[in-house]
């Protein structure tokens, strides 16, 4: 472990802002067995990512409905229904990145995020303005752990790898930044975070 740690860069959902695809669905499939179902079976995890990696909201929609028409409406209403997913953003989290941009370390994002809702998130979410800058996968059609986003981002921002800390909650990703040379903690709460940035000397 490196303590001269150069920049801070911070994934985004379930890191800066809690995101849970249940909320709207609790109210649109209260049948919790057969909610479990349409998320296991229709828009599922690995469909949803594609957005993330820069398909089209209406490329998605069109291929679920090809495949499930009686299960149109719910289907579109991933998309219609999601700024309730992001119902509020951690403060321990976000307290702790506005301190770090505030003792001027270097701060920017890397984020798996479809780039017409990461706009949504900017006006939901102001002090996601605040680092120096963000990739966004949906913007550069590269996601989270591919090696190669992570090359990018440094690459765009300048980044010494072996100098940089990658804060996620996914193993995978975090696994990704270390393939790529920087230095990664996985997320899992504020406690944790704290821990984890004194222990590479940024702490409070």
């Amino acid at each position: 472990m490196t303590t001269d740690i150069r920049h801070i860069v911070f994934d985004i959902g379930r890191v800066l802002i809690h995101y849970d695809p249940n909320i709207p669905f609790s109210r649109l499939i209260p049948d919790e067995a057969e909610r479990k179902w349409f998320f296991e079976n229709i828009c599922t995890h690995d469909w949803n990512i594609e957005q993330d990696r820069g398909r089209s909201w209406e490329e998605a929609e069109k291929l679920l409905i090809a495949l499930h028409p009686d299960r149109e409406s719910h289907i579109r209403a991933f998309r219609k229904h999601w700024r309730e997913m992001v119902p509020y953003a951690y403060p321990d989290s976000v307290k702790a990145m506005e301190r770090l941009i505030d003792e001027g370390r270097d701060v920017t994002m890397l984020t798996n995020f479809a780039s017409d809702t990461f706009v949504e998130a900017n006006e939901i979410f102001p002090f996601l303005k605040k680092p120096r800058g963000v990739t966004v996968s949906g913007e550069v059609k590269l996601i989270k752990p591919d090696v190669r986003i992570y090359d990018l981002h440094a690459q765009t921002f300048g980044l010494e790898p072996s100098k940089t800390l990658f804060i996620d909650d996914s193993a995978a990703n975090v696994e990704g930044a270390r393939k790529a040379g920087w230095q990664a903690v996985l997320f899992t709460g504020p406690e944790k975070l704290a821990s984890d940035l004194s222990a590479y000397g940024l702490g409070a």
